[in-house]
């Protein structure tokens, strides 16, 4: 009898763990599925293709779920966005480095025609 409940213990034991990892296995899915991600599909097999191959790709699931977002998609407009700022700023920069360099001529073409005027008188 003994016997009998132990085997049922252990194969209760066993069941519940190969559930466990099959679970664990589909965050990446279910992430990606409350995300409406636009890989959710593939995320789903590559789960279950990382459970065959000893989770290899589980962690990379994982970032893949995580990385896009609905409000902001995969956050490339952020960047764009930063870029286009820092190309404003940079012609600025030029723009004003050029009226310098304008300034800079009419002053030394001024300063070497009062030298030579002085050095006429």
């Amino acid at each position: 009898m003994l016997n009998n409940v132990a085997l049922g213990l252990l194969i209760f034991a066993v069941l519940m763990f190969f559930y466990g990892i099959i679970a664990i296995h589909d965050i990446p899915y279910l992430i990606a599925k409350k995300r409406n991600h636009p890989h959710q599909d593939a995320i789903h097999v590559a789960g279950w293709v990382s459970l065959f191959t000893l989770h290899v790709l589980w962690p990379f699931l994982w970032i893949w779920a995580t990385l896009y977002r609905p409000e902001r998609g995969w956050g490339f407009r952020q960047i764009e966005d930063e870029q286009a700022r820092e190309r404003e700023e940079l012609d600025r920069l030029r723009t004003e480095v050029s009226a310098m360099q304008t300034r800079l001529a009419a002053l030394e073409s001024r300063s070497t025609q009062d030298s030579s005027a002085s050095q006429g008188d």
